[in-house]
């Protein structure tokens, strides 16, 4: 298994983007991220937590209705993106490393999928 966690099935991304590809998904970033950021609006204090993952899938077949595969890869950029500077910050704020928080959840994904422990 990789540090990443993933293991092999999941390689580590070792190349740029080419030119063209750059312009064309830097050309859908600024909707796609205005939309990642309505999704965080809608999701954040969501209950039941069901509800979150409905609200992700409706907003990821609307990127791809709307934009395609380069709008999901755009889409998933932003949502890392955020999710990343979120992560840094409660590290900051909590005094905690960076890898006990990405541990914990690690952790909390294998605690609801037992089967891949």
């Amino acid at each position: 298994m990789d540090d990443d966690g993933f293991g092999e099935d999941f390689p580590d991304w070792e190349s740029g983007l080419g030119e063209e590809e750059d312009r064309r998904l830097a050309a859908l970033a600024p909707e796609v991220s205005r939309l990642s950021i309505a999704l965080l609006r809608r999701s954040v204090g969501t209950f039941p937590a069901e509800r979150v993952a409905q609200e992700a899938l409706d907003c990821a077949d609307d990127v791809l209705k709307r934009y395609g595969t380069d709008g999901l890869r755009v889409l998933v950029m932003s949502l890392t993106c955020w999710a990343t500077v979120q992560v840094e910050i409660n590290a900051h704020a909590s005094g905690r490393p960076l890898e006990a928080l990405l541990d914990d959840m690690q952790l909390t994904w294998l605690e609801t999928n037992p089967e891949e422990a």
